[in-house]
């Protein structure tokens, strides 16, 4: 064998030696790529953004008012994090990004309460969970240990909340106001929950009240304060409990601990840049670009005028074709993939088929999306008979695409949970289920969550599917329901590249594109927030 001195300055490969020179110009070629890879990319964002945004159309002294306000202070900060305060530079990154995705989860869910789900049948189905989750917390409390009959007050506690209590609640003559209705069952639970993180990680009562009560009466003030400042006061309280309640603890988890303290002032740097900026604009009379990506692109319904145009419809088509997604999918492929490895015979009969059904879960991934726009199309629309082209079926089509992918990461990350755990969970008495749901599946969540996040990021800008289900290329009115007609935006954007108008053409499509580009971004870092809290845990 050879010695450690004859291994020096040389690279081993299967078939032998491989000079070191080979290996470094391999190395090379490979961050070659990859740094190619990159800049084809930033230079088509470049383009699209150059299109969307039109910095060429701002005056000078626009840019030369932002250089000197925001630019040069955030570039000294980032200079000064890098070289003398790395972590307090992780923690600036984090507390900048941390309220935009925030801000913009908060979009999502104001989209659900707005043309999901009305106020007072949020108010009814609240009211039924909180019903059946005090049965149950009730029948805990007697310490009966019988499985069956568990489950039996589980799923009638559940059964009574969603149809008798909520029923009940709908029939009431008198309701309380729209704004009361989401203090008490939207921002009261959020801030207790927030509240609660609060008191657990300080081990203080008075600084968990002290957070409850300060964002209770943050989103109680949205009464008065949203109407006058122009917000809504469901969306004051929404921003409230989303951005107020994730700042709050990212803050409080950082000041607690002491590191990186001084990355929290990079946000003030920022927004106070911004603000300054504004105002000497505004005074001055500076004229910014000439956007199509702005308030009224994002408000507005679509056109055959490009001023007018808009991609309201298709944003909130595409967020709640997300959320069937999301429900239907995401369950479905972690529970086949906890079957696969967890509980499914490796021989036998049994073995034999499941070998056969991972081998076609495994081809099923390579299919090409139109199949799939085949495959809904003929089961949802033809066999049970849907009517086309609305979310549910869009979502369904779309689930069945991603479905294998799902499957096929969370298998894998399963598998990657060592048997070692296991064999220890059993040995502590556990059984097979409890060994699954508490041993297993909490270290394989951030493989998961990565497949998940892959899975979800080609589900929405697929076309294919949704012009085989007949989905609309253009719909002026945004979807009220799972059962309503609706345009993602994919579809959207394809119909404007057909346009002979060269600014619906090349404008509104880029704004849309980047529209598209920052709720896929969005989503991905809550997914990746999600993946890492199970990473620490």
């Amino acid at each position: 064998m050879a010695t450690d001195e004859s291994m020096a300055g040389v690279w081993y490969g299967p078939d032998g030696q491989v000079s070191e020179l080979r290996g470094r110009l391999f190395a090379g070629l490979c961050l070659g790529a990859t740094v190619l890879a990159l800049a084809l990319v930033f230079v088509f964002l470049l383009f699209v953004a150059n299109d969307a945004i039109q910095p060429g159309s701002a005056d000078v002294g626009w840019f030369a008012t932002f250089a000197l306000t925001l630019l040069l202070p955030s570039l000294a900060a980032l200079v000064y994090y890098y070289h003398f305060d790395p972590i307090a530079g992780r923690v600036a990154y984090t507390s900048l990004g941390l309220p935009l995705m925030a801000t913009l989860v908060t979009g999502g869910v104001w989209i659900i309460f707005n043309h999901l789900i009305d106020i007072y049948e949020w108010l009814a189905l609240f009211v039924g969970l909180v019903a059946a989750g005090a049965v149950v917390v009730g029948y805990d409390r007697l310490d009966r240990d019988r499985a069956v009959e568990r489950f039996v007050v589980q799923v009638s506690a559940l059964a009574v909340g969603l149809f008798v209590v909520r029923e009940a609640i709908l029939g009431l003559p008198v309701l309380p106001s729209k704004p009361l209705i989401a203090l008490g069952t939207v921002v009261a639970p959020a801030s207790l929950a927030v509240g609660w993180r609060v008191r657990s990680a300080r081990e203080s009562d008075r600084a968990g009240g002290l957070t409850v009560t300060a964002l209770v009466v943050t989103g109680a003030a949205g009464m008065v304060a949203g109407p006058a400042l122009g917000i809504g006061t469901l969306s004051w309280m929404l921003l409230t409990v989303i951005v107020g309640g994730s700042v709050t603890i990212y803050v409080e988890h950082v000041w607690r601990t002491g590191v990186g303290r001084a990355g929290l002032a990079f946000p003030v740097v920022v927004v106070g840049g911004a603000l300054v900026g504004w105002l000497i604009v505004e005074s001055i009379g500076f004229g910014g670009p000439n956007a199509w990506l702005d308030v009224g692109f994002l408000t507005a319904a679509p056109s055959r005028t490009p001023e007018d145009a808009g991609i309201y419809p298709a944003l909130v088509g595409s967020i709640l074709m997300l959320l069937v997604i999301v429900l239907s999918a995401f369950p479905v492929g972690v529970g086949a993939a906890i079957y696969l490895e967890e509980y499914a015979p490796s021989s036998g009969p049994v073995g034999r088929i499941v070998n056969l059904i991972e081998i076609n879960i495994a081809n099923l991934a390579g299919v090409p999306s139109v199949v799939y726009g085949v495959l809904g199309l003929a089961v949802f629309i033809r066999t049970i008979g849907m009517e086309s082209g609305t979310v549910i079926v869009g979502g369904f089509t779309v689930g069945l695409l991603i479905l294998p992918i799902v499957i096929i990461s969370s298998q894998e990350a399963i598998r990657a949970v060592p048997d070692s755990i296991r064999e220890a969970s059993y040995g502590m008495g556990a059984t097979r289920w409890q060994t699954v749901r508490n041993v297993v599946l909490p270290r394989a969540m951030p493989g998961i969550f990565t497949g998940t996040i892959l899975a979800l990021g080609r589900a929405i800008g697929e076309t294919a599917p949704l012009i085989m289900i007949l989905s609309p290329a253009v719909v002026r009115i945004s979807p009220n329901s799972l059962f309503s007609k609706f345009a993602a935006m994919p579809r959207q954007i394809y119909s404007w590249s057909a346009e002979a108008d060269p600014d619906l053409r090349f404008g509104v499509l880029a704004a849309g594109v980047l529209t598209l580009l920052v709720v896929l971004l969005a989503m991905n870092a809550t997914a990746i927030i999600m993946r890492n809290r199970y990473q620490r845990s």
